[in-house]
């Protein structure tokens, strides 16, 4: 099903102030994937998803999601493909109510008002969040944002999900429902995170980003059991790789 092939070459993007964010990315991710992108703050990551469905240009280097370059002209059949979750939810939630704001996008595609209803009925429940669709988003906690955020991606019925630090601000309640979420579906998800344990959980592959290039891409425990690449990459390893500190104690070492 080539309509979910994800590929990236030689992306460069530099802003107007002269910061060079990525500096020649290249992959290609395949159907049914679910591939992390990490890195530290300022590797790139968010600069890289946001070229993924049109929000950034490419400085050069070209995408292509299946078939179709991203251009200005296919930019609006391919964010009908490509479902972006942003790192900030406030930055997605604009409407009066919850129902009108994940309901802004099948409404865009001239979906009929009972198809619509339904895609938003069903969005919501997915993210157990129905009982908030008559409420102002912006009276919603952050962990109810972050829901809303994602029944607004999914009532599109996206074919590759992006999402960018999806945990930011979840209690551990919302972070294991986020997983169980994200676990069944059954697409390609693209997610950059900071949160190594929910990579584990999600992602078979991983892509290391150090200072706007790929420094990694491989099987994910085999690049978070590399400790002189993510020392390299200012990457810790998820926290259920490091052990217990007391467990790892010599045999009469009792001190603090």
């Amino acid at each position: 099903m080539s309509h979910h092939i994800v590929e990236v070459k030689d992306l460069r993007h530099t802003y107007p102030d002269g910061t060079a964010a990525v500096q020649g990315i290249s992959f290609r991710i395949h159907h049914g994937e679910s591939v992390a992108i990490v890195g530290a703050n300022g590797a790139g990551k968010s600069t890289l998803l946001l070229h993924l469905n049109g929000y950034l240009t490419p400085s050069e280097g070209t995408i292509r999601i299946g078939d179709f370059p991203l251009t200005k002209d296919t930019v609006q059949d391919i964010r009908r493909t490509v479902g972006m979750v942003f790192q900030d939810p406030d930055d997605q939630l604009f409407m009066p109510t919850v129902f009108d704001d994940v309901a802004f996008g099948p409404l865009n595609l001239g979906l009929p008002p009972d198809e619509v209803t339904e895609r938003v009925t069903e969005a919501l429940k997915r993210v157990e969040a129905l009982e908030l669709k008559d409420r102002p988003p912006y009276k919603l906690s952050g962990g109810q944002k972050r829901a809303v955020a994602i029944a607004s991606v999914l009532s599109m019925s996206p074919d590759i999900l992006v999402m960018d630090e999806p945990t930011t601000g979840l209690d551990p309640h919302a972070r294991r429902r986020l997983i169980e979420l994200l676990a069944g579906f059954r697409h390609t998800k693209i997610i950059a995170t900071h949160d190594l344990d929910l990579v584990m959980d999600l992602c078979e592959r991983t892509i290391v980003i150090h200072q706007g290039e790929v420094t990694a891409d491989g099987p994910t425990l085999e690049i978070f059991q590399n400790q002189p690449l993510l020392e390299k990459s200012h990457l810790e390893k998820p926290l259920r790789l490091q052990g217990c500190p007391v467990c790892s104690r010599a045999p009469g070492d009792e001190s603090d």
